[in-house]
């Protein structure tokens, strides 16, 4: 009997505001793929509008959840990592890509480090130089243009190639697959510029900017990035679908008049998900 698709992800958990696991969750089951949460945190919300949150930093369950899994014997199509605060839930991730990937499966690393020319105020010099040790065990990263420019070595404002350019200089001499997302090809328009390690082929996608700013689409981009990439589709095909995803979303959500803080209003469109990509 075949078995379902399956991917364990890292990421901490919002309790309000549409990022992280209340974004990955939904969107893998959607895809028709098991989503297995390995939490890194627990927030009362989500850190981009909704004033100081309360915080429980969960390092030790993450290990103590490895461990399990590992005595279990478990192993996944797809790992998947997002938001980690600290060097040593850095390479507990390292540690869960290594261990848990089943033989064929994919890791993909979304090196969340900052947005805007700007670091996180979490992050220090010592989580962003493990986490560049992290992307070193990714098949696929899907930076944003400032953390781009802090995997190589710059101040984060300091991403000044093209993007095509940028997506092979992150691809380590073509041994990584690369997703540059928050990409601007033109005004009024967003998208993503990818290197693919299979073929060495670049390109760029890229949809009609809906108003507004948004928290958590970084989230939401990865999420359908990992499922698609997990069903076997290829990375071309999975960055239009999660650019077209999260555009529709957007849109949506601009429809509505949500409040930007919320996040993208995803909820009821997940359905188009389940049919493939959807142009």
């Amino acid at each position: 009997m075949a078995r379902i698709k399956r991917v364990a992800a890292l990421q901490d958990l919002s309790c309000f505001g549409r990022c992280s696991l209340t974004v990955v969750l939904p969107v893998l089951s959607a895809m028709g793929v098991q989503g297995c949460p390995l939490p890194t945190a627990v927030l009362s919300s989500h850190t981009g509008g909704f004033g100081p949150v309360a915080r429980t930093e969960l390092a030790d369950q993450l290990q103590g959840t490895l461990e399990h899994w590992q005595r279990l014997g478990l192993d996944f199509d797809g790992v998947y990592t997002g938001y980690l605060s600290s060097p040593r839930q850095a390479a507990l991730a390292r540690r869960a890509v290594e261990a848990l990937r089943r033989t064929g499966g994919m890791a993909l690393v979304d090196p969340v480090l900052g947005d805007g020319g700007r670091l996180y105020a979490s992050v220090t010099p010592e989580l962003a130089a493990a986490m560049g040790e992290l992307c070193q065990a990714a098949d696929v990263i899907t930076p944003n243009l400032t953390e781009a420019a802090v995997l190589l070595g710059r101040p984060p404002e300091q991403a000044r190639e093209e993007p095509l350019t940028l997506v092979r200089m992150l691809s380590v001499g073509g041994r990584r697959s690369v997703v540059l997302t928050g990409v601007e090809p033109e005004p009024g328009q967003i998208g993503a510029a990818w290197f693919d390690r299979e073929d060495g082929r670049t390109g760029l996608y890229a949809q009609a900017r809906a108003p507004g700013h948004y928290p958590g689409t970084g989230d939401l981009f990865a999420a359908v990035l990992a499922g698609s990439l997990t069903l076997g589709e290829g990375l071309e095909a999975g960055v239009a679908r999660a650019v077209d995803f999260v555009s529709r979303c957007a849109r949506h959500t601009a429809r509505l008049g949500t409040p930007d803080r919320e996040g993208v209003v995803f909820e009821p469109l997940l359905a188009t998900l389940a049919n493939g990509p959807v142009r």
